[in-house]
């Protein structure tokens, strides 16, 4: 190594050739590198956001698995997984309609690595139901709209009616015998029966579940009457045979069942419920982070295949223009600032 030149001063003390002692210059020196060392950390942090995700994503589906809200979330994580790079993984967590793996993911850590798909009974009737410990709006991020689906009024094989009057006259015929299933108290399909017998002026008794699947299972066995569900769930039963269906709730008909008539159609009038699915984060989730995951979903629901899959299923896909964060969140609001005075006005409480 070339040694630097130095000079004696006329003082007696020795300089370096740019003028500066050598003592300060091995300070200067240190401080650069110190300077460099602090920086190091605050890339590091920089970096690894960056590259969001490095390991794999936990997906909570709070209800128990077998049920509409299961299959759509499978289908989306396969999709997702390929443009994120990470494995999604779900965790079904069920209870209370929804509110305990909400729950937890409220209180999870808002970095990305935990999610949950959200619903309309989640994430708009639970807010009427529960004294929550969490708040539906406030402790979550949006991320994106998956989709949307009116639901099915089916029955066992065994009840005795062919058609959706005569399901209404057998009701009126034997009030509070006959009993409808429904995933969890403040549901969609309890909502959907509580308005069902508003408008029939029929009784019936109401059985809750802890999801879809087990309230399924028991429809198809005939250990309850009915149901008001979402064709995620009814609509593999009603194919197969093993039960019966007489209108989609909603003013035209579904494009995977065409054969099934509307509620207008069958003879009850602007019965029209619906759900949603929607993917959310924990409040303080870092935006770049919600871009990536938002990025991800509107890439899935671009996919042909995933489109087939969802619309197998009696589901209904969001516009580009419904997939961002920013219309997920105004159409929680909306239906929050509608449903939940409902709700109150039912006086239906959480279980």
């Amino acid at each position: 190594m070339k040694n630097r030149k130095r000079e004696i001063c006329t003082s007696g003390s020795v300089r370096d050739e740019d003028g500066q002692p050598p003592h300060l210059l091995g300070r200067r020196n240190f401080l650069h590198l110190a300077a460099g060392a602090a920086a190091w950390p605050a890339a590091s942090r920089f970096a690894r956001a960056q590259a969001y995700p490095t390991r794999a994503i936990t997906m909570v589906v709070p209800f128990a698995p077998g049920g509409g809200a299961s299959a759509i979330a499978g289908i989306l994580a396969e999709r997702m997984r390929v443009t994120l790079g990470q494995p999604l993984i779900i965790e079904n967590v069920g209870g209370a309609n929804g509110s305990i793996g909400v729950g937890r993911v409220a209180r999870s850590r808002g970095d990305g690595y935990t999610l949950v798909l959200g619903l309309w009974n989640t994430h708009v009737a639970n807010s009427a139901l529960y004294a929550l410990s969490y708040d539906v709006t406030k402790d979550f991020e949006p991320v994106s709209l998956f989709a949307s689906n009116p639901l099915l009024i089916v029955a066992k094989n065994a009840v005795p009616a062919d058609d959706l009057k005569g399901l209404i006259a057998w009701l009126k015929a034997n009030p509070g015998k006959a009993s409808q299933g429904h995933p969890g108290v403040g549901s969609p399909g309890h909502i959907g029966g509580v308005l069902f017998q508003n408008m029939t002026n029929t009784s019936f008794q109401f059985v809750p579940y802890r999801g879809s699947g087990p309230a399924m299972q028991d429809l198809v066995a005939g250990q309850i009457d009915m149901m008001i569900e979402p064709p995620t769930a009814s609509l593999p039963q009603v194919r197969a045979g093993t039960i019966k269906v007489y209108a989609v709730t909603a003013h035209s008909r579904i494009a995977a069942a065409p054969d099934i008539p509307t509620v207008d159609e069958a003879g009850l009038p602007a019965f029209y419920l619906s759900n949603w699915y929607a993917l959310f984060a924990p409040r303080g989730t870092p935006r770049n982070v919600i871009d990536t995951l938002n990025a991800a979903v509107v890439e899935a629901l671009a996919d042909p295949e995933v489109r087939s899959r969802l619309a197998a299923q009696g589901q209904e896909l969001p516009t580009r223009d419904q997939q961002t964060p920013e219309a997920l969140a105004a159409l929680q609001k909306a239906d929050v600032e509608r449903w939940v005075s409902i709700i109150k006005a039912a006086n239906i409480k959480g279980e």
